[in-house]
């Protein structure tokens, strides 16, 4: 990836609705030039797909939780299958140590969090965390890894 490839990202990111005479201009390249760019990188997969920003407080839910989750002996695959048909969860990465999964969920109240805990309480050991502000929101990891050169 060069300098102009990392332009690009930096653009897409800002605003992923950018006209590709946009992105051109800020890239320095025609657009076609760019559009075979994006191409690449999408194949490569560095660029995976182009998504809109939802406010889920907008949507009603006022509440986040922080779950983590520990599957009791024999049931990782359907508390990890339980997860996936729960859409009140948003998030979830499959992690090291005593826990087996860290979910983010989302609620409209309080009053809610039990019965979707309730699902999956039979199966898993949860700790619950209720999130109180977020200082840094989900972002991109930096383009350039400090200490390597690039391409």
């Amino acid at each position: 990836m060069d300098e102009i490839d990392r332009k690009i990202i930096e653009a897409l990111i800002g605003d992923a609705r950018l006209s590709l005479k946009d992105l051109a201009a800020q890239a320095g390249l025609s657009s076609p030039g760019v559009s075979e760019r994006i191409r690449r990188l999408q194949d490569r997969g560095v660029i995976r797909g182009f998504t809109a920003d939802i406010d889920p407080k907008a949507l009603g839910y006022s509440l986040q939780a922080i779950v983590r989750i520990r599957p009791l002996p024999g049931k990782l695959h359907i508390v990890q299958q339980l997860i996936q048909d729960i859409p009140e969860f948003c998030e979830c990465d499959k992690v090291t140590g005593e826990d087996c999964f860290v979910a983010r969920l989302m609620i409209p109240s309080i009053d809610l969090l039990d019965g979707i805990l309730d699902r999956i309480s039979d199966k898993a050991e949860t700790s619950t965390s209720i999130v109180k502000s977020q200082p840094i929101r989900r972002r991109p990891p930096p383009l350039v890894i400090a200490g390597a050169g690039s391409d």
